[in-house]
């Protein structure tokens, strides 16, 4: 179980490392006060403070001292709210569209993805697992709802529209003057097998890795090996199958690393990730990077996406801010206002 633990503790640290954080209550109790209003909302001092201690906990977890990980936030502390009021703004014009259900649906496939990731038979496993390890699931739950809705709002108001925008002679023409950003990267088709540490004694699996791949250099059947041995929960359809081509220079480094000098139908030796498991790779097929440029409308289109994206979704955020009222406690407006407001030269109503 403390594989399972530290494996579901990563979760709190990646979604921490997002937009914003959520957590519990601190168990320090405070006198409430508004830091914002924004419309018909308010931001607290205890989300703040929630939100902060949620931040401060992730940085220790990731071997920050306790000092350290306060001080950096603190020093954010303006960012943070900013950022908070962002996040409001966005999650107030989601109400605006009908996106319950796909982000429902896009928070239980991630708790299913997190389930077989760690070899669980259940929800409830997984569930009970997290709050072994000091996590509880509606907290994560309600995160990753947040996180969602604020993402659906961005890809329908600013990526989808500025993805479609350019005429096809537009993105023809982008292809013609960047040709050298559209050569064909190397790219691998792999089978694996996954050990699992969950439950198990680490040495007993790392010693059963070297046999099966002693069994299959030996002229072993892959998938018949993958079949009595992995883990994966499907492993008995694809008998260890990796369905997608993969962009080399996209792996995880440790399986590229792995990979490096293995020939096609050859496997790798065990590879051993963190406190979740093994990895058995082989190499099924492997296509050499090309220098010759090659059109793809879409991979060119997604090119000049990315390109702007970062300025044109600031200048939404400008667009909802100019559009809303947002008024900010006198307190702490020095160091969220020339955050918040600088580009547009603007506060809320009256000032």
């Amino acid at each position: 179980m403390r594989y399972i633990n530290s494996a579901i503790f990563l979760i709190a640290i990646l979604v921490f490392s997002s937009f914003t954080a959520f957590s519990q209550e601190s168990e320090i109790k405070v006198v409430d006060e508004v830091i914002a209003q924004v419309n018909d909302s308010v931001v607290t001092l205890s989300r703040i403070n929630r939100e902060i201690e949620a931040i401060i906990e992730a940085g220790v977890q990731e071997g920050k001292t306790r000092e350290a990980a306060t001080a950096e936030v603190n020093a954010k502390r303006g960012e943070l709210i900013a950022n908070i009021i962002n996040e409001e703004l966005l999650i107030q014009k989601a109400k605006e569209f009908d996106y319950d259900s796909v982000i429902e649906a896009e928070v239980n496939q991630n708790f299913l993805a997190k389930m077989k990731e760690l070899n669980l038979k259940s929800l409830d496993e997984l569930y009970a697992a997290m709050r072994q390890g000091g996590i509880e699931p509606d907290d994560i739950r309600e995160l990753w709802r947040k996180q969602f809705t604020k993402d659906f709002v961005l890809q329908r108001e600013v990526d989808s529209a500025i993805y479609n925008r350019w005429k096809a002679r537009e993105v023809k023409a982008y292809f013609e003057a960047n040709k050298p950003k559209f050569t064909r990267p190397e790219t691998v088709e792999i089978s694996e097998i996954f050990l699992s540490f969950a439950g198990k004694d680490p040495n007993a699996v790392r010693e059963k890795a070297k046999q099966i791949v002693a069994q299959i250099r030996g002229g072993a059947d892959f998938g018949t090996v993958a079949i009595e041995n992995s883990d994966r929960s499907d492993v008995t359809t694809t008998k260890g199958k990796v369905p997608n081509t993969l962009v080399t220079k996209d792996l995880d480094p440790r399986f590229l690393e792995g990979l490096k000098d293995v020939q096609t139908g050859g496997v790798t030796d065990p590879i051993e990730i963190d406190d979740v498991g093994i990895e058995i790779i082989r190499l099924d097929n492997r296509t050499k990077a090309s220098s010759e440029s090659y059109y793809d409308e879409p991979t060119v289109r997604r090119a000049m996406t990315l390109e702007i994206l970062g300025e044109e979704r600031k200048k939404y955020l400008i667009k909802l801010r100019g559009e809303s009222y947002i008024k900010v406690n006198d307190r702490y407006r020095p160091e969220v206002a020339p955050l918040l407001f600088a580009e547009e030269r603007k506060t809320e109503p009256g000032k």
